[in-house]
Order: C-alpha cells, then sequence, then structure tokens
C-alpha cells in the first residue's frame, strides 16, 4: 500500500470545510434518509473541533489525541454555542433559537470563519486519519464488533435467542486475550482502535436490545423529559420553574440533556430515542480511548490496554450508564480534562484553552462529576501547599477558576436548584454521621461491595470472589506506586491524583450516607479512571518476588485468569449459561417474564409508548392527576408521555381518584394483571376504582380511563 500525504495545503483544507458544508445541506434541506443523519453526526461531531485544533496550532499532541480533543472541542461547541445563540435571540425577541436555520446557519458560519482563517495563514496542515489506512487488516475486523452487537440484539428481539450475542462475548474475550498474548496478532498500535471497537460494542448491545430508551434504574425518563421540553419549544430557560421536584431543575440546568440532544435532533432529524440509544453510547465509547491515551503515557500501551478492558468489562459501564446521558457528556469532558492536564507536550498557552473550555463544558454537562473533578484538583493544590511543591499544572488559578465557574452556573439557572441540592445532599451526609458505627447506613451496594450482602446463588459468589481479586490488586497496586516498587517514573502530580481517588473511595466506604448521594457503582466507575492501571500494577507487585525474569509473562496470566472470568460474569454470560437469575439485559431478556423486565429495568413495550404518546397529545396533563403503578410513573409516563412526575399519584388497591383523574393501565396491568408498586396487586382489585371511569384510549393492550365525574 503506498504511504498516504499526512499534510495538506491550507487552501485544501479550506476546500474540504466547504465541501463538507454543502454535503451537509444537501442532505439537511432534501432531507436525505440515513445520510443527513450520518454527515451531519460526522461533521457535527468531528468538524468544529479539528477547526479550533488548527486555530491553535496544536501541531505537539498525537494522531490519538487529535481525534479526542477535536470531539471534545465540537460536543463543547454544539452545546455553547447553542446555548449562545439562545441568549442572543432572546435579547431581541426572536422565537424559537433551537430551531434548524438558527442552528445551521449560525454554527456553519462559525465553523467557516474559523476555516477562513486558517487558510489565511498559508500554512501546512497535518491530515488526522490518515495513519488510519497502514492499520493491518485484523484492526478492521475489530471495528466489526459493533455492528455484531446490533445484529446479535435484533436477532435476540426477533428470535428470543441470544446465541450470536453469547459467541460475539466469547470473541471479545479472546480478543482480549490475544492482544495480551501476541504482539504480531494483534500490534499495539491496534490497542486503540480494539479498546474503542469492544466499548461500543458492549454499549450497543445493551442500547440496541429495545426500541426505547431503558432506565436501567437510572435518570433517562427524567432526562428525557427536559430535552423534549427544550425541543418542542426550540428554546432553553435558565430559570424554569419546577418547585414540586428540584430534581427536575437539576437537571434542565444541565446542557448536555437540554441544549445538545436538541442540537443533534434538529439538525440530523433524528428523534430523542435515537439520540440517546445510538449517538450517546457512540460519544460514551471515546471515554475508555481517552483513558486509553492518558494511562498510554504514565503506564505504556500494554498495561492501558488491560486497564481499559478492565473498566469497560464492569458493569455499570454498559448498563447504569447508558440511563444516565448528562454523565455519559460529563465524563468526556473529566477524562480530557485529565488528559489535558497531564499531557506532557500540550503548550502552556493550549492547555489554558483546553482548560477553560473543558471546565465550562464539565460544569454545564453535570454537577456531581464538577464536584469530584473540584475534590480532585482541591486535594493536589492543598497536597502541594503542605509538601511545599508548587504544581505547574495544578495552580490555585485553576481551582479558583473551575469553583466560580461552577458555583456561578450552579446558582444562576434553575432556580438554585443545584446549588440547594448540594447543601441538602450535604445536610443528610451530616444528619447520618450518629450511624457511622451501623453499617447499614452505608448503602446495600457498599455492603455487598464489603461481603455484608447475602448472595442469590453460588455463581453470584463467584463473580464477587473475582470482584474482590480485582480490587485487591488495585491496593497491591497502589502500594507498590508507594513504595516505589515499580519500574514506571511517575509524575508527582499523577501520584497525588491517585491517592486523592484512594481517599474518595475510603471515605464513600467510612462515611455513612456518601455513597448514596451518587450512587456507590457511579462513584467507583469513575474513581476506576485512576484506580483502574494500579490493578495491573498489582499482579506485576504479586509476581515480581515470584518469578523476578518472567513477571511480565507471569503477570499477563495472572491478569488474564482474573480479567476473562470478571468479564464473563459481568456481561452476564456465565448466568445465562448456566440459566441462573440474571440481570443482563440483551443476553437474558427473552427469558425474563414481562413483569420482571417492567418493574426491574422499566422495560416498555411498544403498546405502552403508544399509549403514553397518546396521553401526551390529547391531555392536559397539567390541569389532571394521573394515576399509573410505580414502574409507569417513573419510566415510560415520564418520558414518552411527557408528564411531570409530581403530578402521577401511584396507583394501588386502596386508591380514591380526585376529581380530574387520569387512569393509565400499562400492558403488564391489563395483559398479565399485575399491578406494580411497594406491594404487588391484581389488577381485578381495581374494579372499583375503574366502575367510576370511562374507558378513554385503548390499543388492546395498554388502557386509559378518565373519571366520569371530571369536567
Amino acid at each position: 500500500m503506498k504511504s498516504v500525504t499526512t499534510k495538506w495545503k491550507s487552501r485544501d483544507f479550506l476546500i474540504s470545510i466547504l465541501v463538507l458544508q454543502f454535503l451537509v445541506y444537501i442532505t439537511v434541506f432534501l432531507d436525505v434518509p440515513v445520510a443527513r443523519q450520518i454527515v451531519g453526526f460526522v461533521y457535527f461531531t468531528f468538524v468544529p473541533g479539528l477547526v479550533i485544533i488548527r486555530l491553535l496550532r496544536m501541531d505537539e499532541i498525537n494522531e490519538l489525541e487529535a481525534i479526542l480533543l477535536s470531539v471534545g472541542f465540537s460536543i463543547a461547541f454544539l452545546m455553547l454555542t447553542g446555548f449562545l445563540i439562545d441568549v442572543f435571540y432572546k435579547i431581541f425577541n426572536i422565537p424559537q433559537p433551537l430551531s434548524l436555520m438558527p442552528l445551521i446557519t449560525i454554527m456553519n458560519t462559525v465553523v467557516l470563519v474559523g476555516a477562513v482563517l486558517v487558510y489565511l495563514r498559508k500554512e501546512r496542515i497535518r491530515v488526522i486519519g490518515a495513519k488510519v489506512l497502514h492499520f493491518p487488516p485484523v484492526a478492521f475486523l475489530i471495528m466489526l464488533l459493533p455492528v455484531l452487537a446490533i445484529i446479535g440484539a435484533m436477532w435476540v428481539n426477533i428470535y428470543g435467542n441470544s446465541l450470536v450475542l453469547l459467541a460475539a462475548i466469547i470473541v471479545v474475550a479472546s480478543l482480549f486475550i490475544i492482544g495480551i498474548a501476541s504482539q504480531k496478532a494483534i500490534p499495539s498500535k491496534v490497542y486503540p482502535v480494539a479498546v474503542f471497537a469492544i466499548a461500543l460494542f458492549l454499549l450497543y448491545q445493551s442500547s440496541f436490545i429495545s426500541r426505547y430508551v431503558v432506565p436501567f434504574g437510572s435518570d433517562i425518563p427524567v432526562e428525557y423529559y427536559v430535552s423534549n421540553l427544550t425541543l418542542k419549544s426550540a428554546s432553553w430557560s435558565s430559570a424554569p420553574s419546577f418547585p414540586a421536584d428540584p430534581g427536575y431543575g437539576r437537571l434542565y440546568s444541565m446542557l448536555s440533556v437540554t441544549i445538545l440532544p436538541t442540537v443533534y435532533s434538529v439538525l440530523l432529524h433524528l428523534d430523542l430515542t435515537g439520540v440517546f440509544k445510538i449517538l450517546y453510547p457512540l460519544v460514551f465509547s471515546f471515554i475508555p480511548l481517552g483513558l486509553y491515551q492518558l494511562w498510554q503515557s504514565n503506564f505504556g500501551k500494554k498495561r492501558a490496554f488491560i486497564a481499559a478492558f478492565f473498566l469497560t468489562a464492569e458493569a455499570t459501564f454498559h448498563t447504569e450508564m447508558l440511563g444516565l446521558a448528562r454523565q455519559i457528556i460529563g465524563e468526556l469532558f473529566f477524562v480530557l480534562l485529565l488528559v489535558v492536564i497531564f499531557d506532557k507536550k500540550l503548550k502552556t498557552s493550549n492547555r489554558a484553552i483546553c482548560y477553560i473550555l473543558f471546565s465550562i463544558a464539565l460544569v454545564t454537562a453535570h454537577y456531581a462529576l464538577a464536584e469530584i473533578f473540584l475534590f480532585f484538583i482541591s486535594f493536589a493544590l492543598i497536597y502541594a501547599v503542605v509538601t511545599r511543591r508548587s504544581s505547574r499544572k495544578v495552580t490555585i488559578s485553576i481551582v479558583v477558576f473551575f469553583f466560580v465557574i461552577m458555583f456561578l452556573w450552579y446558582i444562576y439557572t434553575s432556580g438554585s436548584a443545584t446549588f440547594n441540592s448540594f447543601l441538602s445532599f450535604g445536610q443528610n451526609v451530616s444528619s447520618q454521621l450518629g450511624d457511622f458505627f451501623n453499617p447499614a447506613s452505608r448503602g446495600q451496594t457498599v455492603l455487598e461491595g464489603l461481603g455484608l450482602g447475602v448472595a442469590p446463588s453460588v455463581w453470584n459468589v463467584v463473580s464477587r470472589d473475582f470482584a474482590y481479586i480485582t480490587e485487591a490488586l488495585i491496593v497491591l497496586g497502589f502500594v507498590s506506586m508507594v513504595v516505589r516498587r515499580t519500574d514506571i517514573k511517575f509524575e508527582r502530580e499523577y501520584l497525588v491524583f491517585t491517592l486523592a481517588a484512594v481517599v474518595f473511595l475510603i471515605m464513600i466506604v467510612a462515611v455513612p450516607g456518601l455513597a448514596n448521594t451518587l450512587n456507590m457503582t457511579r462513584f467507583y466507575h469513575v474513581l476506576l479512571f485512576l484506580l483502574a492501571p494500579l490493578c495491573v500494577l498489582g499482579a506485576e507487585f504479586l509476581c515480581k518476588p515470584i518469578l523476578k525474569r518472567r513477571k511480565e509473562i507471569a503477570a499477563s496470566i495472572l491478569l488474564i485468569a482474573v480479567l476473562v472470568p470478571y468479564f464473563l460474569f459481568q456481561t452476564g454470560l456465565i448466568y445465562e449459561i448456566t440459566r441462573s437469575q440474571s440481570y443482563s439485559l440483551p443476553l437474558s431478556g427473552h427469558r425474563m417474564g414481562s413483569v420482571f423486565l417492567y418493574e426491574q429495568f422499566g422495560y416498555s413495550s411498544d403498546r405502552d409508548v403508544y399509549g403514553a404518546f397518546w396521553l401526551s397529545e390529547k391531555v392536559n396533563t397539567e390541569n389532571s392527576k394521573v394515576y399509573a403503578d410505580a414502574p409507569s410513573a417513573l419510566d415510560v409516563l415520564s418520558s414518552y408521555g411527557m408528564v411531570y412526575r409530581p403530578d402521577i399519584e401511584i396507583l394501588s388497591n386502596i386508591t380514591a381518584l380526585s376529581e380530574n383523574a387520569i387512569v393509565y393501565l400499562s400492558e403488564v396491568n391489563t395483559v398479565n394483571g399485575v399491578v406494580v408498586g411497594s406491594d404487588s396487586w391484581n389488577t381485578t382489585s381495581l374494579s372499583h376504582i375503574l366502575d367510576s371511569t370511562d374507558s378513554v384510549y385503548s390499543n388492546g393492550a395498554c388502557q386509559i380511563y378518565k373519571n366520569v365525574n371530571a369536567p
């Protein structure tokens, strides 16, 4: 294969931007199916960032960093430019600032102006992505994994059989083993491709298992609600009113689930379900890639690859996180901030600009992650002051800047709902300090992590044992860092950040109520950003005294023996093969009952969603009290029904309908005859309630009733 040109003239760069913009305009205004979505996503997710990189003359970064920064810059550009368009349109009383014409014309104009400025410099420009053509064929085969995930999920949906996904998971495990064992089969330059493909495979096999958003016990229904509010009004407000539930205010103040999904939905003509199920997981796949970049510069490529596999194998990554759209975007900026802080080649001016832009993006994307990042940089600053060792990477100015931006945004948006939540969380934790010696105050997840919970089966016990081994290796790895029993020379700041992660983890376990502020699983997932490589170091530390000359081989064998079973348990493959109780929706959902899916996952059937759509279009729910059982109230009615949760009353056999009552019965209620709440009842026990209502909607499963006394 002939080598490709890796340098362009500035004129070629400008022409390429003009061609891409022409394609965008054609596909958008002719509304070409599929082409509009693909061209639009690639253009708006990469090109604005590439222009910013060229404007900053960031020639010091490598190709992987350039890809990561282009995604980060582009998504920050979409969020913040959308916000500024909204602000300026409202100053001049122009309606619908987030509609198609303002968004596409202003954003493309800004990108074009940036490209013209690059052209005027008359500099030769590196072509990002040119090295892709030099990848060995195995890299392109690996990139088929996400396609296999989609096929496997569709196979489950159509045939009720998960054999394709089971086989694919075994392929992923084999790929990991080969990647560690043979540099010839999978060279180190293919590691980034493998990390991205494995991550996207795991995410898509869970995302595509349903036609609709699946909450996985998380916040996606309310995120969908605030996104839809923004999309329908084509505008965003900094001061909405959600007095009955401040949680809505916190989410509405996050541009990651208001302006960003609206921008994507409008420009790509893609409904919010597609945005959250297809685009957000795709963006999320760049997070392990960003961490690989961070880790390889400190630990080496092989260790970084193993750590990235460990991170993606952990169940939270490919289940719970799919129900947390704002955290997906927040984690992107969190990781990019770590990359920027620890990049040794970045110019000081470029580092400062990246830090400012990504800090603003993180603050406006996710409040809890902003708090955690503030803890990390504050810890590093305090450490520098106490030890009297100044740091160029974490200074008082960057800590103060982040603090000011964070609290200005949280105080002056959504009626200070986010700031007030910080205070309430703090009061909640302090009120539980009296239960310091009560293990139950840490929450069920912490108890299970400490081995104090009861395992449902012997397979769960084995799964926990492998999880405990990974945790033990992390502890050993940290010890090896502290006592310097490793051949890696760490930067002092990186060591301090790792120490901060360990301190944070200890606090979560030790301080009553702290784990419940974000959920222990999410905390652990985020802390793995710094702790995951320690698992590799721990294996090396353990093997070194035994096999000094073959430490690396022994450590690789140990890590394969631990992480492969860990991966197979975390994905649910072992539970599916042994036909044990499983919580893997893609692998075992086909053998779970409708009631279990409905109650545990908020899984919505087609007819439930159709009924929720009808309710949102035909009934003014603001003037009505909606009655439904708990899963419907928390999930399908909050998202697709666009019903404000405080306006929903949980249905039970002792419910007394109000005068303006609307009763929503799901497919589980009518077909399976079960009403799910704090307890479960037979639907027949509601007959005395329904006798006073008239049926106003039915699709053969979902039914909606209206109180006959309602006006």
